[in-house]
């Protein structure tokens, strides 16, 4: 399994546009194959965090490469985001407990 953090930070030009956008991806990411998973959080300063998790790293670069996904990203980096990271990690070892 493979999880990619995505760290942001909204400019103020990111009003409905980004949000219908972001529920779009969502919704598509979601009947992929390969999808697993999909937190996202907000801390206190303003930072966003979204942990997306993928079967595999085919699986994760198809959405990479979907043509709807490169229009979201090229408008993230001309109007959305103020900066952004991501990283992309392989789950080495998963491990759960539930009461």
């Amino acid at each position: 399994m493979v999880v990619v953090v995505f760290r942001s930070r909204l400019s103020a030009e990111a009003q409905d546009d980004y949000s219908e956008m972001a529920a779009e991806m969502l919704a598509t990411a979601k009947d992929m194959p390969g999808f697993v998973e999909f937190k996202s959080f907000k801390s206190d300063d303003g930072e966003r965090v979204s942990l997306v998790y993928w079967q595999d790293h085919e699986t994760m670069a198809v959405w990479r490469n979907h043509p709807r996904h490169r229009i979201a990203q090229s408008s993230g980096r001309s109007k959305w985001y103020t900066s952004y990271r991501i990283e992309v990690a392989d789950i080495v070892r998963d491990k759960k407990f539930e009461r």
